[in-house]
């Protein structure tokens, strides 16, 4: 039977897709085309191992994955930074950024062979067909709206040809629909990466004996973190898997890091001796086997298209990347999947979709847009702990409070909701770019602190607390309850923010035009900081 959807690419945005599709209209016919063979290698098959919030919630709860995921993976206890742990033996003399607390939305570390290996069993269960060892030779689409797509791939049995109504890429990097329609697109973001797994467990734990330090941290371990040793233009990472395997990566500017140092085993073990020196000594003392390593220089990408009314898509790394810190990769293909799967529907039940296909694009570049400028040219103030603690504070309260609250309230393809707030969701977009010139002007014109010891905790900012909490709440909303849960996060936004340059050197502050001043005796909503955190600042102004 002819298909009515043939996805190519069968990694973790196609077979997810695959099965969002299904599960919104079960008597579709759908094909996965995969060049990979199932079962894939577990802890090295690939990159890409830690999820947030939405990207959390749409494997657990709308894929329906949360025993899977509860079994077979790792809870993750959030993200953890470190700086200045290059200039010390111990790592409690480190400034440290994490909680000391799990908080209400649960995330994982999960090991992408285990779980793409679950996900084809899933799809096989539910009738669609994945075609393994699938290589995907050319495609062409339909030049009128009653016309099939065409796909024509190499297989075991030979060269075929697949016609469907629907086609949509998910081939990753490797996308034919981008090459083939020209769709690629510089975003401006010049970062590169290399990245290995050990067959042994790293526990950053090993490294202090300092007994107040592990005490902090009694009830969430550290090394379930997504741990970030910090430094001037870089980050390196360090994120267990459920197999006892370390996945290890280094994430930098190629502005202000060599690329070519970096791209081999050796060179990546030298520049962490002289930029990370206690990590390199824990990849000595874990031993273990080298399971890979592997490195992508400019990773970050764009595109001029990802949806179109004439039954074509792109999704996961075929249509956009935006970069690995914070982990949204599995985020956007959360969102990407979604508007997919509902253009789908609409059409199979005999929807227009033509102008629906151009306002699902308009949100999701604006997503896109507005999470890229969390990173381009933000690597260089990723070593100064209070410039990059509040930025990371600042991302997490926009993320949760705008981004997360679309999608756990299942309103991404409510386009009516999201019209009526469509200024104010601007005003905040445009905010957010003014606050990451903020950070950057922070850190150039404020010397470093000496980080050490210095805890932020985030379980104990009830913001934060309260904004992740929420997001468990937001399906049962109302119209009008979510309309003014929104409207509130806005203005809440615009208060953090007023704080926020509070706290900031004076010649940063006039990058933000759009803060507004708390009013007199207005709680302050980043209470929980602590005191030599805001010190420098509070000094500063005594002075003047």
């Amino acid at each position: 039977m002819q298909p009515d959807v043939v996805i190519l690419g069968g990694g973790l945005a196609g077979l997810t897709l695959a099965l969002q599709i299904r599960q919104q209209r079960a008597d579709l016919n759908i094909t996965v085309l995969e060049r990979r063979r199932h079962p894939v290698p577990v802890s090295a098959h690939k990159v890409g191992e830690s999820t947030v919030e939405i990207g959390a919630h749409y494997l657990a709860e709308v894929i329906g994955l949360r025993q899977h995921l509860e079994a077979c993976h790792l809870r993750k206890y959030g993200l953890r930074l470190f700086f200045d742990a290059d200039k010390t033996e111990d790592l409690a003399a480190a400034g440290e950024l994490g909680g000391s607390g799990a908080l209400s939305q649960r995330s994982f570390q999960i090991d992408r062979g285990v779980l793409e290996n679950h996900l084809a069993e899933r799809v096989a269960e539910t009738g669609i067909s994945l075609i393994g060892g699938a290589t995907v030779r050319d495609i062409r689409l339909a030049e009128h709206d009653d016309d099939d797509h065409e796909v024509c791939y190499r297989a075991d049995d030979g060269e075929q040809t697949i016609k469907a109504r629907w086609v949509v890429d998910a081939m990753s990097r490797g996308s034919i629909l981008k090459r083939r329609l020209g769709l690629a697109e510089d975003n401006g973001h010049q970062c590169s990466s290399v990245w290995f797994r050990l067959s042994s467990r790293i526990d950053i734990s090993d490294w202090s004996s300092d007994d107040a330090w592990h005490e902090r941290c009694r009830n969430v371990p550290r090394w379930l973190s997504t741990n970030h040793l910090m430094g001037p233009g870089y980050w390196v990472w360090l994120i267990p898997l459920a197999s006892g395997s370390t996945s290890v990566g280094v994430v930098f500017d190629n502005r202000l890091h060599d690329f070519d140092q970096l791209k081999t085993y050796e060179g990546t073990l030298e520049w962490l001796a002289e930029n990370q020196p206690m990590c390199r000594r824990a990849i000595d003392q874990a031993g273990g086997e080298l399971q890979d390593f592997l490195y992508l220089r400019n990773y970050s990408h764009g595109c001029r298209q990802v949806f179109s009314g004439k039954r074509w898509a792109l999704t996961g790394e075929a249509g956009v990347f935006l970069d690995p810190f914070y982990s949204p990769g599995s985020d956007f293909i959360a969102i990407s999947n979604t508007y997919i799967s509902d253009l789908v529907a609409r059409d199979l039940a005999g929807e227009s979709i033509a102008r629906r296909a151009r306002v699902y694009q308009h949100h999701f570049f604006s997503f896109y847009e507005s999470s890229l400028l969390l990173y381009r040219d933000q690597y260089p103030l990723f070593g100064h702990a209070r410039a990059m603690s509040s930025k990371t504070i600042w991302d997490y309260v926009y993320y949760w409070g705008v981004l997360a609250l679309l999608f756990f309230s299942n309103r991404l393809t409510d386009t009516d909701f999201i019209q009526r707030h469509v200024g104010m969701l601007e005003q905040l977009r445009r905010l957010n770019g003014e606050m990451q010139a903020l950070f950057r002007r922070w850190a150039e014109v404020e010397p470093a602190i000496d980080p050490r010891g210095l805890f932020i905790n985030q379980t104990h900012m009830p913001l934060l607390v309260k904004l992740n909490e929420e997001l468990g709440q937001v399906a049962e909303d109302d119209l009008d309850r979510l309309d003014q849960r929104l409207i509130d996060n806005g203005a809440m936004l615009r208060r953090v923010a007023g704080e926020i340059c509070d706290m900031a050197p004076e010649q940063a502050r006039d990058c933000v035009t759009l803060h507004t001043q708390p009013k007199p005796n207005e709680d302050v909503l980043l209470a929980g900081l602590p005191a030599r955190f805001i010190e420098p600042v509070l000094a500063a102004s005594a002075r003047r």
